[in-house]
């Protein structure tokens, strides 16, 4: 098996795995740390906000899941 230039790798439907693996990594980094980057805030504690924490992993989390999905369906779901 041969692995992708570059250049294959920016264009759909793989730049929709990279962006899905490094959301959810983020999520898994952040829930294991307890912090974690809000835009408007900064770093969010667990402890100390955990409303606004968690909304923010699961955030990370459902981007993840989306840009897999959209991934697996751009590979496995078309007829080609």
């Amino acid at each position: 098996m041969l692995i992708p230039d570059l250049n294959s790798l920016s264009r759909t439907p793989y730049i929709f795995l990279i962006l899905g693996v490094i959301s959810t990594c983020a999520g898994v980094v952040w829930t294991c740390t307890g912090k974690a980057w809000d835009r408007g805030i900064g770093w969010v504690c667990r402890a100390q906000e955990p409303k606004v924490f968690w909304g923010e992993v699961v955030t990370y989390y459902l981007i993840g899941i989306i840009f897999i999905g959209t991934f697996m369906h751009e590979v496995y779901g078309r007829s080609h």
